[in-house]
């Protein structure tokens, strides 16, 4: 599942470039008795299996003694604080991550409070296994790195940079459909386009995301 889509694109030529690199360890190799078993019933009973602390240590250790000694160890679950873009560009200015992603109903708690685990959410839903929230962590972080994305100044303007969502965007034709280009973004006023675009985002996440204005007040 890895680099899955991180290997195609701009994350991809970054790859090859060596802007980035992945290396994934196998739960599995460190499972218990013949058949590595990775799980077991809950204590107290319950539905489903949960991810024993021994073989989540043992694996987390291993990798570990490689290059990831000093690296923030996250643990991809949906009770976790939420994943922001905030959180994106401070994982991207350290010194890499280390990702545990769980399957079944969770992971000992035991091995959390051991491994001092960074739990995050990317969403209120559920999905089968950690892999994919894996992927949208890299894929938040890596765009962020230095030359992956190929104007810098893209990176500025987008949703969550500064508590707002994007604005419209448009390119030709001038009409489609009926539906013109705004006039003012074909005025050449770059005063009068920059505070278009403003407004704009702030109409938007008025009206989709208040939260976000409201985290701006608190600061």
């Amino acid at each position: 599942m890895f680099p899955g889509p991180l290997g195609l694109s701009l994350a991809g030529q970054a790859l090859r470039a060596g802007l980035w690199s992945v290396t994934t360890h196998q739960i599995r190799d460190h499972g218990i008795g013949r058949h590595r078993a990775v799980d077991d019933t809950p204590a107290g009973g319950g539905a489903g299996m949960v991810m024993r602390a021994d073989v989540i240590a043992a694996a987390i250790d291993a990798a570990r003694a490689g290059d990831g000694e000093d690296l923030p160890l996250i643990y991809a679950t949906p009770r976790g604080e939420p994943f922001t873009q905030a959180i994106a560009h401070e994982l991207a200015d350290g010194p890499g991550v280390m990702l545990l992603a769980g399957r079944f109903e969770g992971v000992d708690q035991r091995v959390i409070e051991a491994r001092d685990m960074r739990e995050i959410s990317i969403g209120d839903y559920i999905l089968s296994g950690g892999e994919l929230p894996a992927l949208v962590l890299l894929d938040a972080c890596i765009r962020l790195l230095p030359d992956v994305v190929g104007s810098a100044d893209s990176l500025t303007h987008e949703s969550f940079e500064k508590d707002l969502l994007e604005y419209p965007l448009y390119t030709r034709p001038r009409e489609w459909e009926g539906r013109a280009i705004p006039d003012v973004l074909l005025s050449g006023d770059h005063k009068k386009i920059a505070e278009w675009q403003q407004a704009e985002s702030r109409r938007i996440t008025e009206m989709r995301r208040p939260d976000l204005l409201r985290r701006q007040k608190m600061r």
